[in-house]
């Protein structure tokens, strides 16, 4: 019994000892961006997602989402804004007026 107790702490320290190098590993890759370029060629991009980045940028829980759209693409749809007309519509509700009244009481 006391050999399979002592394989177990074994075990779990290789596991805690693996957990923490992969830690050290990711925050030395955090830290140094020219490492983190070695380790990941795409590493300077905006969608490149790893350990390394979300140590970096604070967030721990979940990666950030790349950006959908860029402002670049969208400055020259809207750069120039159109004169605006007035334009007068009738309300649709106008003819709704016979609604007004409640129906007459009773006493």
């Amino acid at each position: 019994m006391r050999t399979f107790t002592h394989s177990i702490d074994r075990g779990r320290a290789f596991v805690a000892i693996f957990i923490s190098t992969g830690l050290l590993y990711a925050l030395a890759l955090s830290a140094s961006p020219q490492l983190h370029q070695r380790v990941h060629p795409d590493a300077n991009r905006i969608e490149h997602n790893c350990a390394a980045t979300m140590i970096a940028s604070g967030s721990y829980d979940h990666a950030s989402h790349p950006p959908l759209v860029s402002a670049d693409a969208l400055i020259p749809q809207f750069s120039e804004i159109p004169a605006l007309t007035s334009c007068w519509v009738q309300s649709p509700f106008l003819g709704a007026c016979i609604l007004e009244h409640a129906p007459p009481a009773r006493f």
